[in-house]
């Protein structure tokens, strides 16, 4: 029996990482980042990230990006965004993403959130998590590991990973059961539950009409956040969509992100920052 129970988890996990959802589910490109921070995953592979981090004192934001996406689109303009609004930032990589080794599959990415984490050597009270889409998995498992974090942006981000998983693999070529799958999915990327688990400050932004991810995806994860009435947001833009949130919004956006970054920094007794000269 207890060999029996011993299986079944092995399986659970191996399920995540199945060849056939991380074929059909990932989209890794190897664009390389220019002088990454190398983070030693999960199981020893090296994620290509990248730290910009020009303040002694400041919140360090952990941005986890979307699928299709790699680091180095967001170097530098929006390391330059972050730190302008005075905070540090790392940018995280997936494995079999950007100059990163080894191959995206999910159930490991979940677990390089920790290594990633602990390689920024912030307390959690100075740490502000955001996700992007796919990155929302790893943000949102990255505030339920520390529930002590200054806060967790959601940007067009998912709700029901289940939903998003069956619209590209089935179970049968997965080579289990619906039952199966639903129940290892929501064991290991419960968002409903991750997300009453943290009681830090939430920001949710996304597009009214996204046609990826439904808006009412992020209507979803605001409703979850553990924090109280007043201490979340949604914003839903009106311009937009899933790839073009930040440049059909950019001036709202920022302000949206850096007012939440500000009450942050604020409530972690951190000073305001300019960028040193």
């Amino acid at each position: 029996m207890r060999a029996g129970r011993r299986y079944d988890e092995l399986r659970m996990i191996d399920l995540l990482d199945h060849p056939a959802l991380s074929s059909a589910y990932f989209f890794p490109r190897r664009n390389p980042v220019a002088d990454p921070f190398w983070v030693t995953g999960a199981d020893g592979v090296h994620l290509a990230c990248y730290r910009s981090a020009p303040f002694a004192d400041a919140l360090t934001m952990i941005h986890f990006h979307g699928n299709a996406e790699v680091v180095a689109d967001y170097v530098p303009a929006m390391a330059w965004l972050v730190n302008n609004l005075g905070a540090n930032v790392l940018f995280a990589e997936y494995r079999g993403y950007g100059n990163s080794t080894g191959t995206a599959s999910l159930g490991k990415m979940i677990e390089d959130v920790k290594p990633v984490v602990e390689a920024a050597g912030i307390p959690d009270e100075r740490l502000v998590f955001f996700g992007r889409s796919l990155g929302s998995v790893f943000a949102v498992e990255a505030a339920a590991r520390h529930p002590a974090a200054a806060g967790l942006v959601i940007e067009s981000g998912i709700a029901d990973p289940l939903e998003r998983t069956l619209m590209r693999v089935s179970p049968e070529s997965l080579g289990t059961t619906a039952a199966a799958l639903e129940s290892v999915v929501h064991a290991r990327v419960d968002q409903q539950a991750k997300l009453h688990a943290f009681h830090g400050p939430l920001l949710v932004m996304h597009t009214a009409q996204d046609p990826l991810i439904p808006a009412s995806h992020g209507s979803r994860i605001y409703a979850w956040g553990g924090a109280p009435a007043d201490d979340k947001e949604l914003v839903l833009f009106e311009q937009g969509d899933h790839g073009t949130i930040f440049p059909a919004n950019r001036d709202a956006y920022t302000a949206r992100l850096g007012a939440f970054l500000h009450r942050a920094a604020a409530r972690a007794g951190i000073a305001p920052q300019a960028i040193p000269a």
